[in-house]
């Protein structure tokens, strides 16, 4: 392997909609160590850091339509059952509920947690609470994303939080999307919640670790992910 091909395979590619940012980390960076020297060094780090938090890496998806995976990194925060917002259309009635909570040091790029058509993908204006709290999910900012999928409707809840101001999704209705394809992502700390069709069995536990795209929240049946080929997305 060439040290082309090496450097090449270890580099993280950043997702466009952070190019603003980090240029903007980068020029106050300039101005600011022109001004004093120690600031510059602070700047470079936030920049560094600006720069991974929009980092966009490629992943091992185990793609079959029993599985439920996970559409952001970060930790499960809760599983549980709680009515779904009235936009994803999914009934009153209570349905399992596995949140995902984003810290800001965690990819923010979002996946579809099943391949299907998308039904819903609407946002609704809200508050700011801190997104590891219940009520964050009814209160605050978010988009909610449904996909009709091999098993029925799978829905996809990207929550803001204190720091999140800004939520992205080009997440159509009316289109199609693949298993671990991306669909949005969310600046600065968040949370996503996956609300499970009935006959999904979650696989996740409280303070687990989920990687977008591969963790596995829930399955139909007792498929295993090891009896799979996986695709890189």
């Amino acid at each position: 392997m060439s040290v082309v091909q090496s450097v090449r395979g270890s580099f993280v590619p950043i997702h466009p909609k952070g190019y603003p940012f980090i240029t903007a980390f980068a020029v106050v960076t300039l101005i600011a160590g022109a001004i004093w020297d120690p600031l510059f060094w602070i700047g470079f780090m936030l920049t560094i850091w600006c720069a991974a938090f929009f980092r966009d890496p490629q992943r091992v998806v185990p793609v079959s339509d029993e599985l439920i995976v996970s559409p952001a990194d970060g930790v499960i925060s809760s599983v549980g059952m709680f009515v779904p917002p009235a936009e994803l259309d999914m009934g009153e009635e209570p349905l399992t509920r596995i949140s995902v909570f984003m810290n800001v040091f965690n990819c923010h790029v979002n996946r579809a947690p099943v391949r299907g058509s998308v039904a819903v993908s609407r946002h609704k204006p809200g508050k700011f609470l801190s997104a590891d709290l219940d009520k964050a999910s009814q209160d605050n900012e978010r988009h909610s994303v449904a996909i009709d999928g091999p098993h029925g409707r799978v829905g996809a809840v990207q929550i803001a939080g204190l720091v999140a101001r800004r939520i992205v999704c080009w997440a159509r209705e009316d289109t199609e999307i693949g298993q671990g394809e991306r669909f949005g992502l969310i600046r600065f700390g968040s949370r996503v919640d996956v609300f499970l069709p009935a006959g999904a069995t979650p696989r996740v536990s409280l303070g687990q670790k989920a990687i977008a795209g591969e963790t596995v929240l829930a399955a139909h049946g007792d498929v295993l992910p090891t009896s799979l080929t996986p695709q890189t997305i």
